[in-house]
């Protein structure tokens, strides 16, 4: 397979508990592409929760799934991630459990955070001469009609509905929800997690994600440190040249 078939995706992901929590939620450790039980004390998600963000894997976008442009390939990803990363500092940010746009995730507790915007900036221009334009059929999934004005212009111009100036950042817990479920897992999670968003999230590192064909799950290629550290994940080879 090319690597024009791939898809990839600039992530943070979270470490240490909130990493341990939230694989265990979704019932799926992106790292190893293997499936999880929940421990005892935390009642399996709905199936139809977390569907859909646990094929994803638990992570907050910085620069959305692409495909690569003519003449680029994983070699080309993998080096661009680590120059990337080696120029950022580490920061706290806190967060807090949130509804958005139909879904349950982890926000900023403060509703922004210069620093993040400012990482989230730095990857989607960074990664943004390897992007291939996206298909129209890939464009039409983000239902273009029901965007605002400055949402389409971003999806126009970078492929995404969300990033610069509408750029949220979040780490995605539920699928879409209506307003019945979306309360029932504000609260599951809350009672379930809320002691967890007491400590910061420790940003210190950004995520190459990897989706190795069409309909298939995302696996992490590489985590890149800030202090120049990696470590791999299952999709590593797919950074090979």
């Amino acid at each position: 397979m090319t690597h024009a078939a791939y898809r990839y995706a600039i992530y943070l992901t979270p470490s240490g508990p909130l990493r341990t929590f939230g694989n265990q939620w979704l019932g799926r450790d992106a790292d190893t592409g293997t499936a999880l039980s929940p421990p005892g004390e935390l009642a399996a998600a709905p199936a139809d929760w977390v569907r859909e963000p646990a094929r994803y894997g638990l992570h907050a976008t910085l620069k959305p799934p692409f495909r690569l442009a003519a003449g680029a390939n994983g070699a080309m990803v993998d080096a661009t991630a680590r120059e990337l990363a080696r120029r950022q500092a580490p920061f706290d940010t806190p967060l807090a459990l949130r509804a958005l746009r139909g879904f349950v995730a982890w926000g900023l507790a403060d509703g922004g955070s210069p620093p993040m915007q400012a990482l989230a900036d730095a990857c989607v221009l960074a990664f943004e001469p390897l992007r291939a334009p996206p298909s129209a059929q890939e464009l039409a999934r983000r239902t273009p009609h029901r965007l605002t004005e400055e949402e389409r212009r971003m999806l126009d111009a970078w492929g995404y509905p969300y990033v610069f100036g509408t750029f949220v950042f979040h780490i995605t817990l539920t699928g879409m929800l209506d307003a019945a479920s979306q309360r029932a897992a504000l609260a599951r999670l809350e009672a379930a997690s809320g002691q967890l968003l007491q400590a910061p999230l420790q940003v210190d590192r950004i995520s190459v994600f990897v989706q190795p064909a069409a309909g298939e799950d995302f696996v992490v290629g590489r985590h890149y440190g800030f202090d120049g550290s990696t470590a791999d994940g299952a999709g590593a080879a797919y950074l090979l040249a």
